[in-house]
């Protein structure tokens, strides 16, 4: 019965593996040759400063905003190319739940962008 899942089932189990394996290893088999600079914060190829400038040490709250709805946009990618693939076997059910999900991403992104969280100012 679950017989068409064993290769998935070993595929993720053999990924699991690798990527325990890496972890693992990587400390007992990389190079260890650390120096100031390694050990310094990087900040874009600029001199580390301790605090942020903006907001007296605190970062702004934008910052995160932008953060989240690249992730938002990005997820509403992941479930756009499924529909692309598969858009001639759904028919007119398909195209009216995906014109659903788009117009209420597109929605979340006219509030975003009327209440201002698309400037940087």
């Amino acid at each position: 019965m679950l017989d068409p899942y064993l290769p998935l089932v070993l595929m993720f189990a053999l990924a699991g593996a690798f990527a325990l394996f890496s972890v693992t290893a990587a400390p007992y088999i990389g190079p260890r040759r650390y120096n100031k600079a390694k050990l310094d914060a990087y900040e874009c190829g600029i001199e580390p400063s301790p605090q942020p400038i903006v907001g007296g040490g605190r970062m702004p709250v934008a910052y995160y905003l932008t953060a989240m709805l690249f992730i938002l946009f990005d997820i509403e990618m992941v479930f756009l190319y499924p529909f692309a693939v598969a858009a001639d076997k759904l028919g007119l059910f398909g195209l009216v739940e995906i014109v659903l999900f788009v117009a209420t991403v597109g929605f979340a992104y006219v509030y975003v962008w009327r209440r201002g969280g698309l400037d940087w100012n």
